[in-house]
């Protein structure tokens, strides 16, 4: 605790908890599917380019405003712009995590609901049929979802409630490392399966015939989401960040880290999908339909289903975790409220909005606003307007309206990486904002590609 505001104990927690707040479902059921849609290795190298250009150094401005101001996202852009309106760009950061955080909620319960479906065998040696249809039930029982979204709220709410070093930091040092073993082992496994060749073909063989211009701008985007910023999320988790290291060292091992997972994932889905003869997915038919019909055929099926869910809980939580912590950190800063109370009021709002959110897959499925239902409307409007709007704000905000040599030099305090100046302040200025502003545009349909 310094100057009456606790902090991480070391870089190795801080480190691991925000590799716990990037890791999440989208690692899972996007990243792989994108890759092997667009071209295999031929996307992931542009991918890793804008991951590296784009997306890295908007993960270091937010770590640095965090680390520099001690305070939240609003608070900290108040207070580096005074009088001035700039702080809104966290107002709309903070109305992001609060629509990700209620359905995101309600969709991580379903990886706890097939924790317990597998380890009580619910879906062992069922045809493919029969387990499709029985997503379809479960998405269609009110007091299921919503059963299991609570029990995920109350997961996360606990470990939150407890702060910084005895909350977050403690369980991120032992999930993580968990959650690393098991998708080594799963991949492992999965590598190994007959017919898995052709799995690692699709998802990796370099095919610069499907690597469009579309590709090109999905890479793009694909590098800003994985990281997870545009909301400001990780200003707060920088804010109880000492400056003992550098931020560019503790940004490149998150980094790094978080391609580690998302690439491996990979190798544990496409290989088990090809040797079974499965049709490749995204999303929740992926991991909800296909892969426990995967699971249902191999040997030792139930063993590996259960290590799958149980690895996607981990990475569910730390995501959510992270995610509240940012929305507390608000109300704790501002409101001065405390942080139990803080903790309480802002998860029974979020379960009560995720409550409408779930209830569109099945009872409310006919209720649409502008042709979408209330679920896909939220992810719409979080997707594709809020966040890579409030990336594209943050980057003119540190580029162009607040020094960038201030930032740098926040940077590069510490021990550790030290970035070059010139470069990052071309990237921040001038590359990062128009690569993103062309798929803002894209995203919104005013350019098509």
């Amino acid at each position: 605790m310094k100057n009456g505001r606790e902090t991480f104990s070391s870089n190795y927690g801080f480190i691991l908890s925000c590799i716990g707040a990037a890791v999440g479902l989208g690692a899972v059921w996007k990243f792989p599917y994108t890759v092997g849609q667009y071209g295999g290795g031929a996307f992931l190298l542009i991918f890793l380019i804008a991951l590296m250009v784009i997306a890295t150094p908007i993960l270091m401005i937010e770590f640095a405003i965090g680390r520099k101001t001690k305070l939240n996202y609003q608070g900290a852009l108040k207070k580096l712009f005074p009088g001035k309106k700039w702080y809104l760009i966290g107002v709309i950061g903070l109305v992001a995590l609060i629509i990700v955080l209620s359905f995101y909620m309600g969709v991580s319960g379903w990886t706890l609901a097939y924790l317990f479906k597998s380890i009580m065998g619910s879906y062992a040696s069922l045809p493919a049929e029969e387990i499709a249809n029985n997503f379809g039930e479960f998405l269609n029982s009110p007091v299921e979802i919503l059963f299991w979204q609570l029990m995920m709220t109350v997961c996360t709410g606990v470990i939150v409630a407890k702060g910084i070093q005895n909350g977050i930091e403690k369980v991120s040092k032992v999930l993580i490392p968990m959650l690393l073993i098991m998708i080594i082992v799963l991949g492992v496994k999965a590598i190994t399966l007959p017919g898995a060749q052709a799995g690692l073909e699709f998802y990796l063989k370099p095919d610069f015939g499907a690597l469009s211009v579309e590709g090109i701008l999905a890479a793009i985007g694909l590098a800003f989401f994985t990281l997870g910023v545009g909301t400001g999320n990780l200003v707060i988790f920088g804010s109880y960040l000492d400056s003992s290291r550098t931020i560019a060292s503790s940004t490149f091992i998150v980094v790094l880290s978080q391609v580690f997972v998302a690439i491996l994932m990979g190798f544990i889905i496409f290989p088990g999908v090809f040797a079974y003869g499965v049709e490749p997915s995204s999303g929740p038919p992926l991991v909800f339909i296909t892969l426990p019909i995967i699971f249902a055929q191999m040997d030792f099926g139930m063993f590996f289903a259960i290590l799958f869910y149980l690895l996607l809980f981990f990475a569910c939580l730390t995501s959510t975790i992270a995610i509240l912590e940012a929305i507390v950190g608000y109300f704790v800063d501002e409101w001065k409220w405390a942080r139990k109370k803080t903790v309480f009021i802002t998860l029974t709002g979020i379960y009560l909005i995720g409550v409408f959110q779930m209830l569109s897959f099945g009872p409310l499925s006919d209720v649409t606003i502008f042709g979408k239902t209330i679920f896909d409307l939220s992810d719409y409007i979080v997707t594709n307007i809020l966040l890579p709007g409030g990336g594209l704000a943050l980057l003119i905000f540190t580029g162009w309206m607040w020094k960038p040599k201030l930032l740098f030099d926040e940077i590069n305090i510490g021990k550790g990486i030290k970035m070059d100046y010139r470069s990052f302040h071309i990237t921040v200025k001038f590359i990062a904002p128009i690569a993103l502003l062309i798929v803002y545009l894209q995203l919104l349909g005013i350019i098509k590609v």
